[in-house]
């Protein structure tokens, strides 16, 4: 637990600041965080980064996070950040063209999938903060505030299951009590940041995106169940990866953008 909190408070301590800052910096942190998350991925299932596929994954997720409008502005308008990202499908998917099928098309859907799963999801991560501050640190809210409650809730009421087999540990209860956690701690947030909906419509969008991150959550302990490891990497001290920080970011950032908070 100490080791939990000393990195959590020094992470917070860099993180914040670019967080308000912005622009390029946070642009910069969010590509090299997806690259890592990428990383990851391929560690867990045992292959290779340096691979071309590889390369090609951690290129089309730098492609996707980073906006056209400031790194790429010397393309034709029409050129968007998903156009560039399909041209490194494109490559990938000739890799088996070149390997004489020792390399499938099997094998070419994981980077797509892990490049794409990564990339948007931080790619909404950047377009949040650039629609502004509060619509930033609402998700944030939302999603440690689920956590909190879970943990707490879990830890009190917990005695059914939520999924067994993926997450032992995870209660019903303690899920539930995560949702009104988020719940409240968003009212309070939106009676000084008030955000683009009236408080009932945020309100009920709030445990969705709370319902939501849980998923995210249990998405990637299936993934890490599944390859047989415990944390998704390891630059975190007592924390785990990057992906096990922003698994549930992952799943609530593109929701909100859905639903047009940003």
């Amino acid at each position: 637990m100490k080791q939990r909190v000393i990195t959590a408070v020094v992470a917070l301590i860099f993180f914040i600041p670019l967080i308000i800052l912005g622009g390029m910096p946070l642009q910069i942190l969010a590509a090299c965080m997806a690259a890592v998350g990428v990383y990851e991925l391929f560690n867990m299932s045992g292959l290779e980064i340096k691979s071309l596929e590889g390369v090609l994954a951690v290129l089309g997720v730098v492609l996707l996070v980073l906006p056209k409008t400031t790194w790429f502005s010397f393309l034709p308008e029409k050129i968007d950040n998903m156009a560039m990202y399909y041209l490194i499908v494109m490559l990938i998917l000739m890799v088996p063209v070149f390997s004489k099928n020792s390399y499938t098309f099997e094998d070419a859907a994981f980077p797509v999938l892990v490049s794409l799963y990564v990339g948007i999801g931080f790619q909404n991560f950047i377009a949040a903060r650039e629609t502004g501050i509060p619509v930033l640190m609402f998700a944030l809210l939302v999603v440690w505030s689920t956590d909190i409650g879970a943990y707490f809730c879990g830890m009190k009421f917990g005695k059914n299951k939520l999924a067994p087999h993926i997450s032992p540990n995870k209660t019903i209860e303690g899920a539930v009590g995560g949702i009104l956690c988020a719940v409240v701690v968003a009212g309070i947030y939106m009676v000084f940041w008030p955000l683009p909906y009236n408080m009932i419509v945020m309100l009920v969008l709030t445990a969705i995106f709370s319902v939501v991150g849980q998923m995210g959550d249990l998405v990637q302990s299936a993934y890490k169940r599944h390859y047989g490891v415990k944390d998704s990497g390891k630059i975190l001290p007592g924390h785990g990866g990057i992906l096990d920080r922003f698994d549930s970011l992952l799943f609530v950032f593109p929701l909100m953008h859905l639903v047009g908070l940003f």
